[in-house]
């Protein structure tokens, strides 16, 4: 054989193997690429079976919960929670900043067949993530069902990061509460959760074209730009307010000052001044009048009143206490000695109907030296004005 037949042979053979190596490379890529393909479908999976929208999967130690978004109906609630998840809120607390908001915390609050509660960072149900923001009630969306999710609060706009998933339907919690979505899928795991189980992760995952342009960020820095401003505007005008209460609370203690100086004492000690004295009639002894009083400690402060343009003036108003119609004058059997305190059964006993009195009651004639509760100190004079009528005002 010659010496050119053996190098062709030779390359040749170079040639096949390198063919071969390059076949063998490329079949391993393609069986990669088909093994990645399917671990991301199956990672996907669980979320092709759902509609277009937004969805979140909290990753607990006890399994995952997948909870669809109500981005159109809360759009704010749903902003607040999903740039807490990613870590993109403006507005959170140094600490918080640029990391995933809920990762790593837990399930802090459970109560049995209620609800479990989660994303505090304090663990204990204080934390939040330096700032509040408004309530946020759709009519659409009620706590009639399992697995409702709601926003956590301590009061009227006070929502933070806290959240709660139910465990039944819970009513009493509507426009209370902000619901802001649902679970989809994991219910078994809301039931399995316990105190302290871990939150391990977060992730958003969004679907269709409307939920790919819901843009968290933007919608809640535009929300709180507005919200800064009205809030503001608030602080400023409650402000104003507290300032006109303490000055009619200076002028109230002046008028009493006076009245304990200049009024008329009885024998008993009770000291008293007419502030109206109309021509009506003196109510006969054991007849049914309807009383209408507001009671003063000295330094003006109004501590209760059924007058409900006198609680407003003072700040005292409370909206329940309307709702349950109790700005109204009450019954009293006119001569009666029971029932209330000596001091202002006196200052009843001074009227006719069409007067108004203003009386100034030394404590042994109040509540003495027990004081009443919280608002009433011991041994403190207490100041009434008080009204009768002879028929309950519609």
């Amino acid at each position: 054989m010659t010496l050119k037949k053996i190098l062709l042979i030779n390359f040749n053979d170079k040639t096949a193997n390198k063919q071969k190596q390059n076949k063998s490379t490329m079949k391993h890529f393609f069986i990669f690429s088909f093994t990645l393909l399917l671990f991301f479908t199956s990672c996907n999976d669980k979320f092709a079976k759902f509609e277009d929208g937004i969805y979140a999967d909290i990753e607990t130690n006890k399994g995952d919960i997948v909870v669809k978004l109500e981005f159109e109906k809360t759009p704010i609630t749903v902003a607040n929670f999903i740039s807490l998840v990613e870590g993109k809120n403006p507005f959170v607390s140094g600490e918080f900043s640029n990391k995933p908001f809920y990762d790593g915390l837990t399930f802090h609050r459970v109560i049995p067949n209620f609800m479990i509660q989660g994303g505090d960072p304090n663990g204990d149900g204080s934390g939040n993530p330096g700032y509040k923001f408004k309530d946020e009630f759709h009519p659409d969306l009620k706590h009639n069902k399992k697995g409702i999710l709601s926003m956590a609060n301590s009061g009227k706009n006070t929502n933070g990061s806290q959240f709660f998933i139910t465990h039944r339907e819970t009513s009493w919690l509507d426009n209370v509460h902000t619901v802001f979505g649902e679970v989809m899928e994991g219910l078994d795991v809301v039931d399995s959760i316990e105190g302290n189980d871990n939150i391990y992760k977060i992730s958003i995952i969004r679907k269709g074209a409307k939920a790919k342009k819901f843009d968290a960020v933007k919608i809640f820095k535009e929300y709180y730009k507005v919200a800064a401003e009205v809030q503001k505007k608030e602080e400023e005008e409650q402000r104003l307010a507290a300032l006109k209460v303490e000055e009619t609370k200076k002028l109230k203690a002046e008028e009493i000052a006076k009245l304990k100086e200049e009024g008329t004492k009885t024998k008993s000690g009770v000291i008293y001044k007419y502030l109206t004295k109309g021509e009506g009639n003196k109510p006969k002894k054991g007849s049914k009048v309807f009383v209408y009083y507001a009671g003063f400690l000295p330094n003006g402060e109004l501590f209760d009143s059924n007058y409900e343009s006198v609680s407003q003036t003072f700040a005292k108003y409370d909206p329940i206490r309307a709702q349950q119609n109790g700005y109204k004058p009450f019954p009293f059997e006119f001569g009666s000695k029971q029932g209330l305190i000596p001091g202002f059964i006196e200052g009843i006993e001074l009227l006719s109907f069409g007067d108004k009195i203003m009386v100034y009651i030394p404590s042994n004639l109040g509540y003495g030296s027990q004081g009443a509760g919280n608002v009433i100190p011991p041994n403190t004079d207490i100041i009434f004005e008080i009204e009768i009528l002879e028929n309950m005002p519609n």
